[in-house]
């Protein structure tokens, strides 16, 4: 069944409860939230019971997946919610007095990891391809970047698949 004709089902509430889900997943591999039914209730200010069963529809339309103590929203899931699970890697040229400031003010920009390395560049950081325009945006306003240079992600391998 294509995402479509899934997505064509939600109710406002459910995008919604998506939504919140999103914001309150942390980034890895894949987006898992890690509060609890009754928390994430309480914050949307519906019952458990309600959550529950919201929480029952998405997953038979494979937008999440739960288990004890966590839920995983899809890859489709993030696609309805405009998110995007691509990276990029953006490598930053700083100018070695703001090395910290800029570090500290790219922390805030919420990327997925944030390296400082040794080399040509100063920080590489992998960021969301959906967020990527922003991100930019923001940081090239950032007092102390003096470049950037940005690689979208084509293909990632695991050592098992190489």
């Amino acid at each position: 069944m294509e995402l479509v004709d899934r997505v064509v089902r939600l109710t406002e509430r459910q995008l919604e409860i998506l939504r919140k889900l999103y914001q309150a997943s942390i980034p890895m591999s894949v987006q898992t939230v890690t509060q609890t039914q009754s928390e994430l209730a309480k914050e949307l200010k519906i019952t458990r019971q309600a959550l529950s069963n919201h929480l029952r529809k998405l997953r038979a339309l494979k937008l999440i997946r739960t288990g004890r103590g966590f839920i995983d929203l899809s890859p489709d899931s993030l696609r309805l919610l405009g998110k995007s699970t691509d990276q990029a890697l953006v490598f930053l040229k700083v100018e070695p007095k703001s090395r910290f400031d800029v570090y500290e003010q790219l922390k805030q920009l919420n990327p997925i990891r944030l390296h400082r390395v040794t080399g040509s560049v100063d920080i590489v950081v992998a960021v969301g391809g959906a967020e990527l325009a922003e991100f930019l945006s923001k940081a090239a306003d950032i007092d102390g970047v003096v470049e950037t240079s940005t690689h979208t992600v084509l293909t990632t391998w695991t050592p098992e698949a190489i």
